[in-house]
């Protein structure tokens, strides 16, 4: 039986309405929009394509939109200057720093000059902090929106064996925790994990990270199982991910296409957690609490 394709493409649809419903209803109650301050260093064609993807999702819905845009030569102190501004300015409700930053800076330290209840990337320490000790607050983009696309698939996570293939700060070890913190029982496997299809096929939850093109085919992937794909890679032949669906599809029991898959809830999660910036600093639960 071929595996239930899991559509990122409608749920986040779904899920765009219910944050600009969620919008209006903030202002109506705290007398102020939420708004997204961008901080965009350099002309980088790609990364200004994502930023004004962002920008334009962000309005579309409501939010305020705060950019601030600096040349590839701005120094540190002079990144650390805008996102000082921008994080004691009360109009600001989330910060988001584009990366990667020109000439392959290092940004740690600029991320954590970002107050972790206006972190829309979830990439603070303090941030990483609270997300380990299971506590209230903003969570990474892409591994939140996969939380959302189970959710909204209908897979019951509590109890169930996960793996997740790849340990990046940014997708593998948030996604392993957010899994923990629904009951999961969860693997982090990667590149120097002995025999890694067969860790893999004990999953019944596969989340693949790897950044490899279709690294992961049938050998990894257990009957019925669930897969998610947030590989992308740009082909000839067009997008692809790290699995390779033509193979796992026929045994997989759902499966997140590329593209079409996680992608499409990556920027509503930003959206979404835009308006969770603006709720945590009015002293607001968080929409999903």
């Amino acid at each position: 039986m071929a595996a239930r394709i899991i559509d990122g493409k409608a749920i986040a649809k779904r899920y765009r309405a219910e944050t600009a419903r969620l919008v209006e209803e903030f202002a109506a109650e705290a007398g102020r929009r939420p708004a997204l301050a961008t901080v965009l260093v350099g002309d980088d064609p790609a990364s200004q394509v994502y930023i004004g993807s962002k920008r334009k999702a962000a309005t579309s819905v409501g939010i305020g939109d705060r950019h601030r845009e600096l040349p590839a030569e701005a120094s540190i102190e002079d990144i650390a200057g805008v996102l000082t501004e921008l994080a004691a300015d009360d109009e600001v409700s989330g910060i988001l720093l584009q990366l990667p930053l020109p000439g392959g800076q290092d940004a740690s330290a600029l991320i954590d000059l970002i107050p972790s209840v206006k972190d829309v990337d979830g990439l603070t320490t303090q941030s990483t902090g609270l997300l380990a000790r299971g506590e209230p607050g903003l969570r990474p983009c892409t591994p939140r929106g996969i939380i959302t696309l189970l959710d909204e698939t209908g897979i019951d996570l509590d109890g169930a064996r996960a793996v997740v293939i790849g340990r990046s700060e940014l997708v593998g070890r948030p996604m392993a925790q957010l899994l923990v913190n629904r009951n999961a029982t969860v693997t982090i496997a990667h590149s120097h994990t002995a025999d890694l299809p067969a860790v893999a096929r004990e999953a019944e939850v596969l989340v693949v990270a790897m950044g490899r093109q279709e690294a992961v085919d049938d050998a990894f992937v257990a009957p019925g199982a669930t897969v998610i794909d947030v590989g992308i890679h740009r082909t000839s032949e067009g997008l692809r991910g790290d699995v390779a669906f033509a193979e796992v599809a026929p045994i997989a029991g759902a499966i997140t296409p590329v593209p079409g898959g996680v992608g499409p809830m990556t920027i509503e999660t930003l959206l979404r957690n835009t308006l969770d910036a603006a709720r945590l600093q009015a002293g607001l639960p968080l929409s999903d609490a």
